[in-house]
C-alpha cells in the first residue's frame, strides 16, 4: 500500500519565514574530508536530509556491506573514500535504481591508480567490492561530461596521495560550478590546489591546521519557494542562512527568477534573503536557457513555466537521466496529467503546447522515487484546488522539513494510504 499527500491553499498569498538546514552538496563533501583529516575539520549547521545521514553513518560503520539506498553522492563518493582506506575491504550497494546509475568513468579512473574495485553484479553498475590500498597518484584523464561527481570524488581524496593528482578533463564540462565548490572547499580547508583550463592539480598535504566550517543552507531548496512565490498573486518569503558570495551554482536561482518571473532577491547582513514578486511584472511567452550548469534547477523551472503558463526550451539537461530516476521522462508523463505538452531528447526538455484539462481528485502525481519530483510539483498547489502527490516520504533524501515548512507558509496538508 503507498501513501500520498494532498496539499492545497486557500488563499493565492505566501508569506512566511522560512529556516533550511545546510546544503547537503557541501555537507557530503565536508564530510569525506573530515573522514580524512579526523580533528582537524570542525563543521556545524550540517544538511539533516537522509543522503547527508546515509554517508554519514556509512563513514563510521564497522560492516563489511554498507547498503546507500539511493543515496548516488555516497555511492560515488565512498567509492574513492574506500579506495585509500589500506586494508579494508567493503562491498557498496543500494537500491534497484542505484543498479542501474553507472559508476564505471569513476572505476576505471580508480583503478588505473592502483585501486582494486570489483563488479560484483552487472559491469560497470553497483554493487561494487573495494579492497583499500595506499595509493601514490600522479595522473589521469577523466570524461567529464556524464557527472562532475566523478571528478569531485577523485578531488576529496587526492591530497592523500603521495605524489597528488593530475585531474585532466575531457569532453564537456557537466555541472562545473559543482567541481568548483568542491574546489574551493579543499582550499579553504587548507590544501594547496590549482586550476587552469581543463587540469586541475591537488597537491599532497604536508602541514594543514585545523579549520572551522558552517555550512550555509541549501539553494536548490531554495528554489522551490521561488518557483511558488512566482506563481503566487502575492509573495514575500524570508529564507534564513543564504550567502550571497555562496559556493553553490545553484544561487543562480535568484538570476533566472528574477529575469524570468519577477521575483527579486533582497540580501541583508544577517545572511537572510527576502523573496519579493516584482509589481507589475510581465511574464515572458517563451524561455530559452542552457542549464547544464546547474541541472538541479531544471525541474523546479519546468514546474514553473507549466504553472504560469509559458512555453520554454532548456538545455543541457544530459544528467538527468541518470539521476534517482530518469527526470526527462518522469516530467513529460506527470504534465501531461495538467495538459502540458513536452518534448524531450538525450539533453533537452521543451513547453511546447498546452490543453485545458479538469484537474479532479483522481489525478495523482508519481513521484519516482526522486525528491525533486515531489517538490518541484508542489507549487501546482497554488493552481487547483487540490493536488495528490504519491509517496510524498522521498522528500527525505535532501529535505525532511518540506511539507511542515509549507504549513507554516499556509499551505493545509493531509497524509493518506492510496
Amino acid at each position: 500500500m503507498s501513501s500520498y499527500i494532498k496539499i492545497y491553499k486557500n488563499s493565492n498569498s505566501l508569506c512566511g519565514s522560512i529556516s533550511i538546514t545546510g546544503s547537503k552538496s557541501i555537507s557530503n563533501r565536508l564530510l569525506i574530508l573530515k573522514a580524512i583529516y579526523k580533528d582537524d575539520i570542525y563543521i556545524e549547521n550540517l544538511s539533516n536530509c537522509e543522503d547527508t545521514e546515509i554517508l554519514k553513518k556509512s563513514l563510521i560503520s564497522t560492516s563489511n556491506i554498507l547498503d546507500i539506498h539511493h543515496a548516488g553522492t555516497a555511492m560515488r563518493f565512498l567509492t574513492s573514500y574506500f579506495s585509500i582506506q589500506k586494508g579494508k575491504k567493503v562491498i557498496l550497494t543500494g537500491s534497484d535504481r542505484m543498479k542501474k546509475r553507472p559508476i564505471s568513468i569513476l572505476v576505471e579512473a580508480l583503478r588505473k591508480l592502483g585501486s582494486e574495485i570489483h563488479y560484483l553484479e552487472k559491469e560497470g553498475f553497483p554493487p561494487i567490492q573495494i579492497y583499500g590500498k595506499k595509493i601514490l597518484g600522479g595522473e589521469i584523464d577523466i570524461n567529464a561530461k556524464i557527472s562532475s561527481q566523478y571528478i569531485s570524488s577523485l578531488m576529496l581524496i587526492a591530497s592523500k596521495f603521495k605524489m597528488g593528482l593530475k585531474i585532466y578533463l575531457k569532453e564537456n564540462i557537466t555541472s562545473i560550478p559543482y567541481i568548483k565548490m568542491t574546489f574551493d572547499l579543499l582550499t579553504l580547508a587548507g590544501i594547496k590546489t590549482n586550476w587552469k583550463e581543463r587540469i586541475i592539480h591537488i597537491y599532497p598535504v604536508k602541514n594543514k591546521g585545523k579549520k572551522h566550517f558552517s555550512v550555509e543552507s541549501d539553494w536548490s531548496s531554495a528554489s522551490y519557494y521561488y518557483s511558488m512565490a512566482s506563481v503566487a498573486k502575492n509573495s514575500r518569503i524570508i529564507l534564513r542562512s543564504y550567502n550571497n558570495n555562496s559556493l553553490q551554482g545553484d544561487k543562480k536561482v535568484c538570476d533566472i527568477y528574477d529575469q524570468y518571473f519577477g521575483i527579486s532577491t533582497v540580501f541583508d547582513d544577517q545572511n537572510i534573503i527576502i523573496l519579493k514578486k516584482k509589481l507589475n511584472f510581465l511574464f515572458p511567452k517563451f524561455i530559452e536557457l542552457d542549464l547544464n550548469k546547474t541541472p538541479d534547477l531544471a525541474q523546479t523551472i519546468v514546474i514553473t513555466c507549466a504553472a504560469i503558463g509559458i512555453k520554454c526550451s532548456l538545455k543541457g539537461l544530459e544528467t538527468l537521466k541518470i539521476k534517482e530516476t530518469d527526470r526527462l521522462q518522469a516530467l513529460k508523463k506527470e504534465l501531461l496529467k495538467f495538459g502540458v505538452i513536452t518534448e524531450i531528447t538525450r539533453s533537452c526538455l521543451r513547453i511546447t503546447d498546452f490543453y485545458r484539462k479538469k484537474i479532479d481528485s483522481f489525478i495523482k502525481i508519481r513521484t519516482y522515487q526522486d525528491h525533486r519530483m515531489a517538490m518541484s510539483f508542489s507549487t501546482f498547489g497554488l493552481c487547483y484546488d487540490f493536488i495528490k502527490i504519491e509517496k510524498p516520504n522521498v522528500v527525505e533524501k535532501s529535505y525532511p522539513n518540506f511539507w511542515k515548512d509549507l504549513k507554516s507558509l499556509g499551505f493545509l496538508t493531509h497524509f493518506s494510504l492510496l
